[in-house]
């Protein structure tokens, strides 16, 4: 099985964390989010890898480079974002074969995956409680074969929500110059149609997805995916640390005394935690970044060469690369009437659907020293705020 993985999309949604990182690269425990896509791909049998990449592509070609996992690997540029089947068809060279379609922002249940291939021609869905807000799969009786996709419907024909992974027979590659939607774009559903028509099309039911396309959603994918780590100290850390649950320390990470850590928590190469600091939830703190003197960082995510200096707190927050948080700062993620924190997407503020969600951190931002963020914030790549500031409002 041939296995297309889109990894082109601009991330305009998860920004600012996207503004210098390719979205299907930002970190995910301990691989960029594509990679676990990719992971479950080869667990499924694929013999061939296709990644379908865009804007940075080089930063994708440089982790997997010509193979990966002893499965060869191949690269198809799209250079206008024009929709699935358009990314597909920029593949379409590389298939020799059966083919599937997975998106590299999305995480899979794996054995989902390997049913996926194994059923060709099939389509993944997810049980969702209100299917309104997605394509549904319709399906016989007996609930055995899809017959049709319907777009957010009013009155769902199931609750099967269409997760966008597809298995394709050889010849639908050949149906992936689709009629342009009213959007102006090609979409993957219009091929997917045309397979149903000609062949019984096997549901596949995942028992767990997630699609990552806001930065709360990248917070959610490190919980899942923290959340599955085994215990493992390879790096330097103190007799005087304690380190409770699942934590991993990587060889080249150092840990000093008085630290306690509560897994999950991936502490990365490069990474120094304390001394005397909390670490709690599923934490990720990347390679090369820093928790500095009595901080406490909770259900967060920091990228590689962050840092959160010393009496700072950080709770259920994404820092970029290379961010700095001044001694003092704290981080506000609950609201005083308990409602769900709302966060800017695409210029609109939007429910999070989460009670407790702190900042989020573009590349290289700055906060001075005692500075408060309040709960929601974003702060763009290379954003400062001054000693003392309290900051309400994103920048």
């Amino acid at each position: 099985m041939i296995a297309i993985v889109l990894a082109a999309g601009e991330g305009t949604r998860i920004r600012p964390l996207s503004e210098s990182v390719p979205k299907p690269m930002l970190p995910v425990a301990d691989r960029p989010l594509v990679s676990h896509t990719v992971d479950a791909a080869v667990d499924a049998g694929a013999t061939e890898l296709v990644l379908v990449v865009g804007y940075e592509a080089e930063a994708v070609r440089d982790y997997f480079g010509g193979e990966y996992r002893g499965v060869p690997v191949s690269y198809a540029v799209q250079e206008e974002q024009l929709g699935t089947a358009h990314a597909v068809n920029a593949a379409s060279e590389h298939i020799d074969g059966p083919f599937a379609v997975l998106n590299g922002d999305n995480l899979y249940d794996p054995d989902a995956i390997a049913a996926l291939f194994a059923s060709c021609p099939a389509i993944c869905a997810i049980e969702v409680d209100d299917p309104r807000q997605y394509g549904v799969l319709s399906a016989d009786s007996a609930g055995e074969t899809v017959t049709g996709i319907v777009e957010k419907p009013d009155d769902p024909p199931t609750n099967l929500a269409n997760a966008g992974a597809y298995a394709f027979p050889e010849e639908a590659a050949a149906w992936l110059e689709v009629p342009a939607s009213e959007r102006g774009e090609y979409e993957i559903t219009d091929v997917v149609a045309r397979v149903i028509d000609d062949h019984d099309v096997t549901p596949v039911t995942l028992r767990r997805w997630l699609d990552v396309g806001r930065p709360w959603e990248l917070l959610e994918a490190n919980e899942w995916k923290l959340g599955a780590l085994d215990r493992r100290i390879d790096g330097d850390v103190s007799e005087d640390a304690h380190l409770n649950g699942d934590v991993v320390v990587e060889a080249g990470a150092t840990v000093k005394p008085g630290v306690v850590i509560e897994g999950p928590a991936l502490i990365r190469s490069g990474a120094t935690v304390g001394p005397n600091a909390y670490v709690r939830g599923a934490t990720l703190v990347g390679e090369g970044a820093k928790i500095g003197h009595a901080a406490e960082v909770k259900n967060s995510v920091l990228s590689a060469g962050a840092s959160v200096s010393h009496l700072s707190y950080v709770g259920d927050s994404v820092l970029g690369r290379d961010v700095n948080f001044g001694a003092g700062t704290n981080v506000a993620n609950l609201r005083h009437d308990d409602a769900d924190i709302r966060f800017t997407v695409k210029g609109e503020r939007v429910s999070t659907g989460r009670r407790k969600f702190g900042v989020v951190a573009g590349d290289e931002a700055k906060t001075g020293i005692n500075t408060s963020l309040t709960p929601g914030l974003k702060l763009s790549g290379g954003a400062t705020t001054l000693p003392g500031e309290t900051v309400d409002r994103d920048r």
